[in-house]
């Protein structure tokens, strides 16, 4: 099951979270990596600077128990699955995913 973030309108950069302290208990993120599904479905990694499917990533930031990333562009009536993927001071991977729908405000 995929959770949603609110709509976003292709010409806003917005920021979008994923608050992982619930989850984590006494534990902390070490790393994070966001993925992003091309137009085949196939999850692809993509990073600050880089445009894929019509979405840029302008940027992302963590804290110990915060993913956030930086979204700018895309197209109307698209809607895009972002995964976020985690690994915990323990070693320990998971990811989540996230849908967000493209719409003209």
């Amino acid at each position: 099951m995929a959770f949603r973030w609110p709509n976003k309108d292709p010409d806003e950069t917005l920021d979008y979270s994923v608050d992982w302290s619930r989850f984590l208990g006494n534990k902390t993120i070490s790393s994070v990596a966001w993925f992003l599904r091309d137009a085949n479905g196939v999850m692809q990694e993509i990073t600050a600077g880089q445009t894929l499917n019509n979405i840029t990533i302008t940027s992302t930031t963590n804290t110990d128990t915060v993913a956030t990333i930086y979204i700018s562009a895309g197209l109307n009536n698209v809607d895009y699955k972002f995964t976020c993927r985690i690994t915990n001071n323990l070693a320990n991977t998971v990811e989540r995913s996230i849908k967000i729908r493209m719409r003209e405000q």
